[in-house]
């Protein structure tokens, strides 16, 4: 898989983490300049995980964002739909909880968790609509989701700058520092046909969730969406 579509196939998606899976953190921090850290860090303070609270952690990968959760007393649930990524996770964090599941039809009963959260795995849903319903079904009311994606520079001139940096600075890094650089190649492209802020906002209203609202990070190359089930 090398070009980027909506119309995703969840088998070559999953396929294509599993072969990412081992370098896959190191890769997004030096992809990323670093922002990566920062980025996680401002979904753990929007997420607000307290103790005895059920946290649902989509596109966990790893399970390296599942942490400052665990770490603040919540019970958390990685999940992810990649068995390469889940395999790696269970190496470096044995005693996390992580479960295997595709975010159009969670194994979780209806509203189980106090917050839902999905960072940088929404665009590569199948049907981005069936998951963020599923999310809200095995939330809690009141609980809130937290959504955190790839999204559009605000300022002109950084959109453009950004643009070329994914299209032709990221292969080339991608080559040097990952096994599978096709991967990020379809992952640079499936950036730029993602919907803008308030593109995924009105997604978010249009499946029931209330309380909509983002913040940009790094002058919007990132996206933290934050909703609440009525």
């Amino acid at each position: 898989m090398t070009r980027a579509s909506l119309d995703k196939q969840p088998h070559e998606v999953a396929a294509m983490f599993d072969d990412v899976a081992a370098n896959y953190d190191l890769t997004n921090d030096v992809l990323s300049l670093g922002q990566a850290r920062l980025w996680r860090k401002a979904v753990a303070r929007a997420v607000d995980a307290r103790p005895g609270d059920w946290v649902l952690d989509l596109a966990a990968g790893t399970g390296t964002s599942s942490l400052p959760y665990a770490e603040a007393g919540a019970y958390v649930v990685p999940c992810d739909f990649s068995l390469g990524m889940l395999r790696e996770g269970k190496r470096r964090h044995p005693r996390l909880p992580l479960t295997a599941g595709d975010a159009t039809r969670l194994p979780f009963a209806d509203g189980v968790f106090d917050a839902v959260t999905i960072s940088f795995g929404l665009r590569n849903v199948q049907d981005t609509e069936g998951a963020l319903r599923e999310m809200l079904r095995v939330t809690r009311p009141g609980g809130r989701l937290v959504v955190c994606e790839f999204s559009h520079p605000t300022w002109a001139p950084f959109r453009t700058v950004y643009s070329e940096y994914l299209m032709r600075a990221l292969p080339p890094i991608a080559t040097a520092v990952s096994s599978s650089p096709d991967a990020y190649v379809y992952l640079a492209e499936s950036i730029r046909t993602w919907p803008d802020q308030p593109a995924l906002a009105a997604r978010l209203r249009e499946v029931g969730w209330t309380r909509t609202a983002w913040r940009n990070l790094t002058g919007g190359i990132v996206a933290l969406h934050r909703a609440t089930r009525p």
